[in-house]
């Protein structure tokens, strides 16, 4: 590719609505275009790169036995309506009806649909195992999208559906796309970690996503450096800090703590440590009963310096549904507005459930349930009764590993792949049955594998960038090698050198830009800087002189010489490195 012939667009600013470095710098680098809240148009710089990504993920996917397909953009509401997905996606589900008045959806995924094709076309066990996969545009109305691709509306998704006769054959299923989930992002040159996940509102059993690491991530990675356990923030798993209960030494004493509404004010006003207090949170499930709301109140109890995770609270039975409490329900049921909340003697019954830290408390501190007051020297057994005992709190660094083998450690990271087993729960909704050896009706096991295609720009510019612009992985660089002629349009030398050794690397498969625009060198080398063009060839009369080329790697602080006879085996040798 010629640069005279090519379409180049950079900026010396980002635009001020731009909120991170990868969306900064996709911007000034000419590579997308807003066309609208959180929709892009892929100019052909940032293009380049999507189709080096999808090309990469299409031949793993092949290799792993994978078959494509593709399915549309939208989609009929009865497929989801099946699913109950229809109503449950919520509003990211974008709804648009036909001149007919009849429903669809913009997808955002495309496991009914790829439900409905298996369950029609597959009927005997011969058939399987089956692995569709497809690239495709997706949808999701986002309540605030922000961060440029990062989190847009519309984006570029690889999501892979395998199909197999049991759990055993799902499994290894999900073990052969997790291999190749392995080999396509060693493959983009990025640093990732794959770590155990919920499942979230896709449904299924186990899953694990794929982070590409970055201290700009919004997720939390949690791992232990000596053994193998990784996880995400929610699915991590947080084990008892004290691995049994100490004796109780103090008597239940309740405690003037006057205008002290948080676990570290009273620890403060007490003198004692933030780890010896217990917080209260309040949880409310609505049932409803024979056309009438009932509530049910829930005090989850954690040890006063950590946080409730969420995820792991709605997975206790019974709190699939909760919500927070209001500060009337609160009053209602406590007798005291929060703050000084606690599971001895609230005004009405609720349900108590203690993480495991704080089932294995002994003399903490407590809420009193009245205002201004909390229990010191309160104990499990003595003063209450002993609670349902769950890992409901985050990890925090230094925890116990839940292997045993270690602590853990904390990193930031961007998710860009989830693979699911998702055992019966589309197919059992839609009826997607095979027969088996005797000729009976069996439901598929299902896994289903995604890999966000444009998210991986943003994800590789948020772990590859410095002052000067972005630094791309040669494998998903727009381009692999620059070369850069001092003169183009003004040495005839220059010139003859710089088409021959273009010539020469376009013939041994490099994928090679020239910049003939007769730009100045300092224009030109900032543009290529931005842009991220990982190796670039400087072609100049007073090396040609001496028999010289200058190369520099992205990241390299100066030049190297190469002698003009080797740059064409040297450059190929480092685009294959």
């Amino acid at each position: 590719m010629r640069a005279s012939r090519f379409f180049i667009s950079t900026l010396k600013e980002a635009p001020s609505d731009a909120e991170i470095v990868s969306h900064k710098l996709m911007l000034r680098a000419g590579m997308i275009k807003r066309l609208g809240s959180g929709i892009y148009n892929y100019l052909p710089m940032g293009l380049r790169v999507i189709r080096k990504v999808e090309n990469i993920v299409r031949e793993e996917m092949n290799r792993a036995g994978a078959v494509e397909l593709l399915m549309p953009v939208v989609q009929p509401a009865e497929l989801w309506q099946e699913t109950g997905r229809w109503d449950k996606m919520g509003p990211e589900l974008m709804r648009v009806k036909d001149r007919h008045g009849r429903d669809f959806a913009i997808q955002p995924t495309s496991e009914e649909v790829i439900t409905d094709i298996v369950r029609t076309e597959i009927k005997s066990y011969r058939q399987l195992p089956i692995n569709f996969y497809h690239i495709q545009t997706k949808f999701r109305d986002e309540r605030r999208p922000r961060f440029g691709l990062m989190r847009g509306r519309e984006f570029t998704m690889k999501d892979a559906y395998s199909f197999d006769r049991d759990v055993a054959g799902m499994q290894q299923s999900y073990q052969i796309m997790y291999d190749a989930y392995v080999r396509i992002f060693s493959r983009f040159g990025l640093q990732f970690r794959a770590v155990a996940a919920d499942n979230g509102a896709i449904g299924g059993s186990g899953s694990h996503e794929f982070h590409v690491i970055a201290d700009t991530g919004e997720d939390a990675l949690v791992y232990c450096p000596t053994s193998d356990y990784a996880a995400n923030m929610e699915a991590a798993e947080a084990v008892a800090l004290s691995v049994t209960r100490g004796a109780e030494t103090q008597s239940l004493v309740k405690t003037p703590t006057p205008g002290k509404a948080k676990c570290e004010d009273v620890a403060e006003l007490l003198d004692l440590p933030l780890s010896q207090t217990v917080k209260s949170i309040v949880l409310t499930v609505e049932k409803e009963d024979d056309g009438a709301i009932n509530k049910e109140v829930w005090l989850l109890l954690l040890r006063g310096d950590h946080d409730l995770n969420e995820v792991k609270a709605s997975k206790v039975p019974g709190l699939a549904d909760y919500r927070f409490a209001s500060e009337a329900e609160i009053v209602e049921w406590f007798g005291t507005p929060p703050g000084y909340l606690g599971p001895i003697g609230t005004r009405k019954p609720v349900k108590v459930v203690a993480d495991r830290t704080v089932a294995n408390m002994h003399d903490f501190v407590c809420g009193a349930n009245e205002l201004d007051y909390h229990y010191t020297g309160a104990n499990w057994g003595r003063d209450l009764p002993e609670p349902i005992i769950v890992d409901l709190r985050n990890v925090v660094e230094g925890d116990p590993s839940p292997d045993g083998k270690g602590v853990l450690a904390i990193q930031r990271g961007i998710e860009v792949g989830h693979v699911f087993q998702l055992g019966t729960r589309y197919s059992e909704d839609m009826k997607a049955t095979y027969l088996d050896e005797g000729g009976k009706p069996q439901l598929m096991q299902m896994g289903c594998y995604g890999i966000g295609v444009t998210r991986i720009l943003g994800a590789a510019i948020e772990q590859n960038f410095d002052d000067k612009g972005i630094i791309w992985p040669t494998a998903i660089a727009p381009f692999e090698v620059v070369l850069c002629p001092m003169g183009y349009d003004r040495s005839e030398a220059v010139k003859a050198e710089a088409d021959k050794l273009y010539a020469a690397l376009q013939e041994a498969g490099v994928d090679a830009i020239l910049d003939d625009r007769g730009e100045r060198p300092g224009v030109m080398f900032a543009d290529w800087e931005l842009i991220g063009v990982p190796h670039r060839i400087v072609i100049g009369e007073r090396g040609l002189k001496e028999g010289k080329l200058e190369y520099q790697g992205r990241r390299d602080t100066a030049a190297t010489a190469v002698p003009l006879a080797e740059m064409a085996e040297f450059i190929k040798a480092k685009v294959r490195a």
